[in-house]
């Protein structure tokens, strides 16, 4: 097995560490019945001329549609297959199905997120499909075609009677979160606002890794972890001993929403939102984000610059 396989692995299989008999890891390959081999057999579209015709002529002309994404992100975003190279997840899926409708030939380059962006901007690449969040700030920049809810989660153990909708519903709860994050900030407001109603505070635990906070769900020591939904959506297919039971959107009180992104006013944008706008409707963009469990986070309609977050 390779290392990868083992990496991804051993972050499904912590949670039962306590029990020999349970602490056996995932096939290889395939994790709770998710392949995460090189050989993908992704869902696949055709051409639509009218579309095809509205990308720019030079990149008509190459014939292949640049895709920047983090290949070394988290599941099930964009991430290493079991041979530690081929690039999987949602994002490329979405990817490769953009650019068959648009008749071009897909070249997903892997690269850092400080990269992306520079890419992006310079035209190195054609356009950035991994987890990219509209914000106002951004779109200064680039323009943006959207494909996915922005969410984030929160995920407890299946035995365990909780439901959140509302900043109470956390009230006395020991909450696990990453600091310095969107998913934190929310929290932090909302027990704000449970403390100044009387409710009983939140009880903050921070650690380094997801594995740890799946630990620490496991063993009891944290009661909901909150992340963001895509890891969580994955976490529960693979391990089977968590659920969640509640999300809220990236931007607390605003809508957020994860976009496809190009260089500002280069022309692109709009074949990539018909792209979008195509398999939403004609269900193979439904395939892809149920593949990946991600099918809470489907978008009605792509937009290009929608209201994004707002700037700090």
């Amino acid at each position: 097995m390779k290392l990868r396989t083992l990496l991804l692995a051993s972050v499904f299989a912590l949670a039962a560490c306590g029990s020999p008999e349970a602490a056996t890891a995932p096939a290889a390959g395939q994790p709770g019945g998710v392949n995460i081999t090189a050989n993908q057999n992704r869902v696949r579209a055709q051409q639509v001329a009218a579309i095809a015709a509205l990308v720019p002529a030079d990149v008509r002309a190459r014939g292949t549609l640049v895709v920047g994404t983090t290949g070394n992100g988290t599941p099930p975003l964009s991430f290493r297959a079991d041979d530690d190279k081929t690039v999987i997840g949602v994002e490329p899926d979405l990817a490769q199905l953009v650019a068959d409708v648009l008749g071009l030939k897909l070249d997903l380059q892997a690269s850092s997120w400080e990269n992306l962006f520079l890419s992006v901007e310079n035209r190195q690449f054609d356009a950035g499909f991994s987890n990219i969040t509209v914000t106002e700030e951004r779109k200064d920049k680039y323009d943006f075609a959207t494909y996915r809810q922005d969410t984030i989660a929160f995920e407890v153990r299946t035995e365990k009677n909780i439901s959140v909708k509302e900043p109470k519903d956390i009230a006395g709860l020991t909450v696990g979160v990453s600091a310095g994050t969107n998913q934190e900030q929310i929290l932090l407001r909302w027990d704000q606002q449970n403390k100044a109603a009387g409710l009983a505070p939140v009880k903050f635990q921070y650690y380094q890794a997801a594995s740890d906070y799946y630990l620490a769900l496991q063993s009891g020591r944290i009661d909901v972890y909150v992340g963001p939904n895509p890891t969580s959506a994955y976490h529960v297919a693979v391990d089977k001993k968590t659920k969640i039971v509640g999300t809220v959107s990236g931007g607390g009180t605003i809508r957020a929403d994860i976009a496809a992104m190009t260089k500002k006013d280069d022309g692109l944008v709009k074949a990539l939102q018909q792209a979008l706008d195509t398999l939403i409707k004609n269900g193979q963009y439904a395939e892809v984000l149920k593949r990946w469990n991600l099918t809470s986070e489907a978008l009605p309609a792509s937009e290009i610059n929608p209201r994004g977050l707002p700037r700090k």
